[in-house]
């Protein structure tokens, strides 16, 4: 917890039912007050006289679903500034529209923010968890060698189909088809109706779905339109709901020039594989990975791993994709310390030179090419020449 050991102020957020609330809960310390705003009584209050609310539920104080009264955050940023010291107040919320304009605004520099998604393979198996994020060096690719996990090709696509929300791992609910009904359902009511009006919910039962099909590829905003019947505007705007609600990731462009990065299309991936699934009506792990999405659904399991290593460790990925006039793709770009570390996935048990070709044309950039590797199902770290490697996908 070195976050809330430096910050007078942690913000917990994420997807909705990943255990943002229990975790922290499992943290409390035996004096810090637990209220949630979830409680309409005790929202009222908090946007009514957030000062009273302040004093109601003094810190040290864990304030649940903070998103609902974003009143809240000037009455903090004045209640941190006349009492410094770290872990007052701990926060969650699963919207970053409201969140994220107050805490730009009001409390720059006194909070901590942690991005939480589901489990990750790691945490599901137990593994260790201490080890530096994911990169496709050596060194860490043999750190995390001792504790990989299945590279079985059944074994991860019924992980893939089956997501990592907590409630499905522990088995709280078994039944996965009703867990995910009950999670678009609930989303729709509680996180879209309150973040933008949709009139038509139809038509933004169609823009999941074939934004869910689409995970894994680049994003063209007016074939998604016109196969859902609504505006480019619209899809603009309820891709940025997906994205504020921690439902999508859209992974930009590589460009050495920062400004074009911005500018160029970027790939759409869901962050639950298995919320992907399920809205592209794959009924087993055997039809996903028989059926047309199956090289998608990897690419997101992997990219989904990748930032959970990174996002659950508190630190932030500079990770792109690549694509170049003449159609060569490199799937993932990380960048670290002015090195590029090229990654490439493949659904496949055996892997050539020709795997890592599409990595020449990054000599062209200033910064320098630094180690990459061909994440797939392959069971052992192989070379695949003097930079790349072979990286089994367990080693995630």
């Amino acid at each position: 917890m070195r976050a809330t050991e430096q910050f007078p102020v942690l913000l917990l957020t994420g997807p909705r039912q990943v255990g943002k609330t229990t975790l922290l809960e499992h943290l409390c310390e035996e004096n810090r007050r637990y209220v949630t705003l979830d409680d309409l009584a005790l929202r009222a209050l908090a946007r009514k006289d957030p000062d009273l609310f302040l004093q109601r539920f003094a810190p040290p104080v864990l304030i649940d679903e903070v998103q609902y009264a974003p009143e809240l955050f000037s009455a903090i940023k004045l209640h941190v500034d006349r009492n410094p010291g770290a872990g007052a107040f701990w926060l969650t919320g699963s919207q970053q529209f409201r969140m994220m304009k107050g805490i730009t605004e009001t409390l720059a520099g006194r909070v901590a923010i942690v991005n939480l998604l589901g489990f990750s393979c790691r945490e599901k198996d137990r593994r260790p968890l201490r080890l530096a994020p994911f990169l496709p060096t050596p060194a860490l690719i043999g750190e995390r060698a001792g504790s990989a996990g299945t590279t079985s090709l059944t074994a991860i696509y019924r992980r893939i189909w089956s997501g990592f929300f907590p409630a499905l791992e522990t088995g709280q609910v078994s039944d996965h088809a009703l867990f995910y009904r009950s999670y678009v359902q609930t989303y729709l009511e509680r996180d879209v109706r309150d973040l933008v009006q949709v009139g038509d919910l139809e038509s933004f039962h169609r823009f999941l779905k074939a934004s869910a099909a689409r995970s894994g590829q680049i994003l063209n905003y007016s074939d998604l339109a016109r196969d859902v019947g609504i505006s480019v505007n619209t899809v603009r705007h309820w891709l940025s709901v997906l994205v504020a609600s921690f439902q999508v990731y859209l992974l930009p462009s590589y460009h050495s020039n920062l400004s074009k990065r911005l500018y160029r299309s970027p790939k759409l991936y869901f962050l639950d594989t298995g919320l992907c699934a399920h809205l592209t009506e794959w009924s087993s792990p055997e039809t996903l990975e028989a059926g047309a999405m199956s090289g998608a659904a990897f690419e997101t399991y992997v990219l989904t791993e990748i930032l959970k290593g990174w996002w659950h460790r508190i630190e932030e990925p500079a990770i792109y994709y690549y694509r170049d006039k003449d159609g060569r793709e490199i799937d993932f770009l990380i960048v670290k310390d002015d090195q590029i570390h090229p990654i490439e996935v493949k659904k496949a048990a055996r892997i050539e030179r020709e795997a890592v070709r599409a990595f020449r044309p990054l000599n062209r950039f200033k910064e320098r090419v630094g180690p990459g590797g061909v994440v797939c199902l392959y069971p052992e770290t192989l070379p695949i020449d003097d930079a790349n490697s072979v990286i089994p996908a367990g080693i995630l």
